[in-house]
């Protein structure tokens, strides 16, 4: 078993199914959409760039390229031991095994705080953002990846799987705390059937993602997500 920081929010797709989550992150976005909205919003060339929530650290050799210096976090002890083995060659890059709710960083101590579908649900994220507003310098940025489950093929899956979810209370949410909201739409885009049948089994209950599957007659599905932001 694990260890799990303290007040970690279960992630089961990606806790219970590293290397099928690894087919999915490398199936997201692969014309670059959230790279270049990120980009044009605070640009990390030369900066001091957090990702929380990384995961096995897919996206810090990403952020590595042009930051100074990457710190990766995440809750899950083996998940942040695999990003560690991915990120050895790596001299700017650290990851640390911690929760949102308690970041191991110094007071501003980072410029572009990174965290990719780990605030899904608004609501209940308040001692994480209270963090992020702790470690981000002045002149920086917060960049919140998440769900749009009002469009596209994928918004419309997510919905029906979690049909209590309210994206106008999300979105609600998130304007509140000052977050700037910027649509995006992106793609996945697999390399065969069974990767996708796969990927949506670990993020859909069975039923529903043989469902999807049935609908869908490719390989391509089209996503909807919202990029949420704000400067300090």
């Amino acid at each position: 078993m694990a260890e799990i920081a303290r007040g970690a929010v279960p992630s089961p797709n990606i806790w219970n199914s590293p290397q099928v989550y690894e087919l999915e992150n490398r199936a997201v976005d692969p014309d670059g959409v959230l790279a270049g909205a990120m980009r044009a919003i605070r640009p990390w060339d030369g900066a001091d760039v957090l990702d929380v929530g990384c995961g096995t650290g897919f996206h810090l050799p990403f952020f590595a390229e042009d930051a100074r210096r990457v710190i990766g976090v995440e809750p899950h002890a083996g998940l942040a031991s695999a990003a560690a083995r991915r990120t050895r060659d790596l001299p700017n890059v650290t990851v640390r095994t911690g929760a949102a709710q308690a970041l191991p960083l110094p007071d501003a101590s980072v410029d572009v705080a990174h965290a990719r579908w780990a605030y899904f649900f608004g609501p209940g994220c308040e001692p994480g953002l209270a963090e992020l507003d702790r470690v981000v310098r002045r002149g920086g940025a917060i960049l919140i990846i998440d769900n749009d489950a009002t469009r596209s093929t994928f918004g419309r899956w997510f919905q029906r799987s979690l049909p209590k979810y309210d994206p106008g209370a999300v979105e609600r949410f998130w304007t509140r705390r000052g977050f700037h909201r910027e649509p995006l739409t992106i793609r996945w885009a697999f390399q065969s059937r069974e990767d996708l049948a796969a990927v949506l089994r670990i993020e859909f209950p069975r039923d529903l993602a043989d469902a999807c599957l049935r609908e869908l007659p490719g390989l391509e599905v089209d996503y909807a997500v919202n990029l949420w932001w704000r400067c300090p």
